[in-house]
C-alpha cells in the first residue's frame, strides 16, 4: 500500500539514456521500460524510477542528492561498475555505516555504493 508522504519514486537526468541502460544492465542487472526516445523506467532496481533525456548531471557537488546503492561484494561490483564503463571516484573508504565508494555512470551522474563493515 502506497503511503502519503513516503518516497516513492525517483527521477535522474541522462545525456544519452541507451548509453545509461546499457551501463546499468551489465554493472548492477536492471531492467527497463522505453516510454518514447526521452524516458525510460527502471524495473528490477528496488525502488521504481526513472531516466528521462538532459544535459544536465547530478552529483553532491552540484546540490543534488546522491543515490546510494547497496552490496553485499563491494568489490566485485566496483569491477563490475568499471567494466561496464563507469568511473570510480572514490575508492573504498570506511565511513561510520560500513564501507563504500563512488562512481559516475557513462552519463557523468554521480552515485554511491555502500556494504557493512569488514568484520
Amino acid at each position: 500500500m502506497k503511503e502519503t508522504g513516503k518516497i516513492n519514486y525517483l527521477e535522474i537526468p541522462s545525456r544519452d539514456l541507451e548509453a545509461t541502460k546499457r551501463f546499468f544492465i551489465a554493472a548492477f542487472g536492471w531492467s527497463f521500460i522505453d516510454y518514447g526516445p526521452a524516458y525510460m523506467a527502471i524495473a528490477n532496481a528496488g525502488l521504481d524510477g526513472g531516466f528521462f533525456k538532459s544535459d544536465n548531471v547530478v552529483s553532491p557537488d552540484n546540490g543534488s542528492v546522491l543515490v546510494v546503492l547497496y552490496s553485499s561484494e563491494l568489490e566485485a561490483t566496483a569491477a563490475r561498475v568499471t567494466s561496464a564503463g563507469g568511473t570510480i571516484t572514490q575508492t573504498i573508504f570506511s565511513f561510520p555505516g560500513g564501507r563504500r565508494f563512488h562512481f559516475t555512470d557513462p552519463t557523468g551522474n554521480e552515485y554511491a555504493v555502500w556494504s557493512e563493515p569488514l568484520t
